[in-house]
């Protein structure tokens, strides 16, 4: 028995020696193991997308703006995602992800400069102070962003954070290598460039 069991064994590993791919009819035309150029770069712009948490179109615009700047378009990009609302609360630990930031931000939880703002795509400029509405500190997601819980060890270098008052300000514009998120943004232009 135990022999029949070593023979089959080695058949089996002399047929995938033969054929190093899945059996089936589906086996040899789908290598999902190779990429091409076009799926690459499409992955690395669907990567910015998912990590940003914006449709198709607001990124779409956002490369649009960046075109227009000065500078290395891919940066630019970057610069502009880094400076939306939520990002900036997400960045600076009063948010425990971008979804729950994007819910502060449309339920009114949040100010800029004193007004409220419920578009979490607000771009934010330099100098302005981002708060919690005086209705919301104490609720709990606030209370707990107030002790810090989803502060990082390390918070953006571009950000001055004040966790106990739940203020945030933009010292300066976001320069791409403060930025720590892993894109390859020449991937994404040569998408768009395309």
């Amino acid at each position: 028995m135990a022999t029949a069991a070593v023979a089959a064994r080695v058949r089996t590993r002399r047929y995938f020696d033969q054929r190093p791919y899945p059996p089936g009819e589906h086996g040899r035309g789908t290598d999902r193991r190779n990429t091409g150029d076009y799926g690459l770069r499409l992955l690395e712009k669907q990567k910015l997308r998912w990590y940003y948490d914006v449709s198709e179109r607001q990124l779409r615009r956002y490369w649009d703006l960046a075109v227009r700047k000065p500078g290395a378009s891919g940066a630019e990009l970057v610069t502009l995602l880094e400076s939306r609302l939520a990002s900036v609360l997400l960045r600076a630990g009063l948010a425990p992800s971008i979804y729950a930031a994007r819910q502060y931000i449309c339920h009114g939880h949040i100010a800029v400069d004193g007004r409220k703002v419920d578009i979490p795509s607000y771009l934010v400029r330099p100098g302005q102070v981002v708060t919690d509405r005086e209705r919301s500190r104490g609720m709990a997601p606030f209370v707990a962003a107030a002790e810090g819980v989803h502060a990082d060890e390390r918070i953006a270098p571009y950000l001055s954070v004040d966790h106990a008052g739940l203020s945030v300000t933009l010292t300066h514009r976001p320069e791409r290598e403060q930025i720590t998120v892993p894109v390859d943004e020449q991937l994404v232009v040569e998408f768009y460039s395309r």
